[in-house]
C-alpha cells in the first residue's frame, strides 16, 4: 500500500513537471530530480543523495562522450542492457517483468505498469536502488555495491564524495565558482601548461603557475571535497579537491594550510584553504627553490583513465568573472549613495 502511494506521488512529480512546460510555469528540474530522488529513498531506503551523486556522475562522463541519449530523460543513469535484462537473455530490449526475473536482470517496474523500461526515470532510479540496497543502505555497503556496478574504485569514490556535498548543502543545484586569489592582492599568470620541468625526471608541466608574495590566500574554486592535504615532494604543501563534474583541482607549492582544514571537509568556491609559498621539489619543510608561487592544476576522470588539461582558459574565465562581479558591486554602493 505505501509503495503504491509512494510511486503515484512518484508519478505526478512527473506529470506536473511536464505541465509546467506546457503553462508556462517554472520550476527547477533540479527541484524536481532532488524530490524524485528523496521519494525513492522513503521508498527503498538508500540515501537520496547518493542516487543524485550517481546521477551526476553519470550526467558528466555522458557528456564527454557526447551521449545525447538520455537528453529527453530527466536522470542521467543509464544501466547497461545486459545487466538490465539479465547476461544470459538474448532479448536486449526485454521490458518484460517475468523474464528479466528468469535471467536474473535488475530491471524492475518502479512506476507500476507493470513493465521495467530502461528508458523511463522512474524505473531505472527504482531498479539502481534496490541494487545498491542488496547489502544494506549504510556507506560501506553501498560504496560495496558501486564497486561492483562500475569494476573501478574511481567512480566509487567520486560518487560518494559527491554524495557527502550534497548532503552537506542539501541540494543539487550547487553552481559557480572562483579565483583561486582575491583580485585585491598583486599576482600575475600566464598559460603555462606543458612547459617543460626536469626536476626528478624529465616531464610536462601539468598546470598554470599564479606568481603572488608568501601569504597570499588561496581560495577553493569550486564546490567541492577534500581528497587529499599534505606533503609531495614535487608540489611541498599541497591539496586536492574533487568538485562535482568529475574534476580534481591540484593546488601545490603552498606555504600551509587554513587552520582546522582537513582531509574529508567540504568547502565551496572562494573559501580559504591556504596560503601561497615556495615549498617542493625536496622533503618535508623543503622551501625557497623558486619564487613563491601557486601552482594550480586541473585533471578529469572520463570513466577510465584520469588526464591532465589546461586550466589557464577556466582561470581567465573565473577572474573576467570576479571582475565583473566587483564592478557591479561598487555601482551599486555608488547607485546606494546617490540615492
Amino acid at each position: 500500500m505505501a509503495r503504491n502511494i509512494i510511486l503515484s506521488c512518484l508519478i505526478f512529480l512527473f506529470l506536473s513537471h511536464s505541465s509546467s512546460s506546457v503553462y508556462g510555469i517554472t520550476e527547477s528540474p533540479d527541484v524536481t530530480r532532488k524530490h524524485l530522488f528523496e521519494s525513492m529513498e522513503v521508498l527503498t531506503g538508500v540515501p537520496w543523495t547518493y542516487l543524485a551523486a550517481m546521477d551526476q556522475y553519470e550526467k558528466n562522463i555522458h557528456r564527454l562522450k557526447k551521449d545525447s541519449s538520455s537528453d529527453k530523460r530527466m536522470t542521467s543513469i543509464k544501466i547497461p542492457e545486459p545487466l538490465w535484462v539479465g547476461f544470459s537473455n538474448p532479448n536486449l530490449d526485454d521490458e518484460h517483468l517475468a523474464s528479466i526475473l528468469f535471467f536474473q536482470g535488475i530491471g524492475r517496474d518502479g512506476n507500476g505498469d507493470q513493465l521495467a523500461k530502461r528508458t523511463d526515470d522512474i524505473d531505472v532510479l527504482y531498479s539502481i536502488a534496490l541494487y545498491l540496497a542488496r547489502n544494506g543502505t549504510d556507506e560501506d555497503s553501498i560504496r560495496e555495491q558501486l564497486w561492483r556496478y562500475y569494476k573501478h574504485s574511481i567512480p566509487v569514490d567520486i560518487i560518494t564524495h559527491i554524495a557527502k556535498i550534497f548532503k552537506k548543502f542539501d541540494r543539487i543545484d550547487l553552481q559557480g565558482s572562483a579565483f583561486p586569489i582575491p583580485l585585491s592582492y598583486n599576482y600575475t599568470y600566464r598559460s603555462t601548461w606543458g612547459d617543460r620541468r626536469g626536476w626528478g625526471g624529465l616531464r610536462i608541466h601539468e598546470g598554470t603557475d599564479i606568481f603572488a608574495d608568501y601569504g597570499t590566500p588561496v581560495r577553493s574554486t569550486c564546490y567541492g571535497y577534500v581528497e587529499l592535504k599534505g606533503w609531495n615532494r614535487y608540489g611541498g604543501w599541497r591539496i586536492g579537491i574533487r568538485d562535482l563534474h568529475n574534476n580534481y583541482h591540484y593546488f601545490a607549492h603552498l606555504s600551509g594550510f587554513r587552520k582546522g582544514l582537513k582531509q574529508g571537509d567540504i568547502v565551496q568556491p572562494g573559501e580559504v584553504i591556504g596560503s601561497v609559498g615556495s615549498t617542493g621539489y625536496g622533503p618535508p619543510g623543503t622551501s625557497g627553490k623558486f619564487p613563491p608561487h601557486l601552482h594550480y592544476g586541473l585533471y578529469k576522470f572520463n570513466g577510465r583513465n584520469t588526464y591532465s588539461y589546461d586550466p589557464y582558459p577556466l582561470l581567465k574565465k573565473w577572474e573576467r568573472q570576479a571582475k565583473e562581479k566587483r564592478k557591479l558591486k561598487k555601482q551599486n554602493k555608488r547607485n546606494a549613495t546617490k540615492q
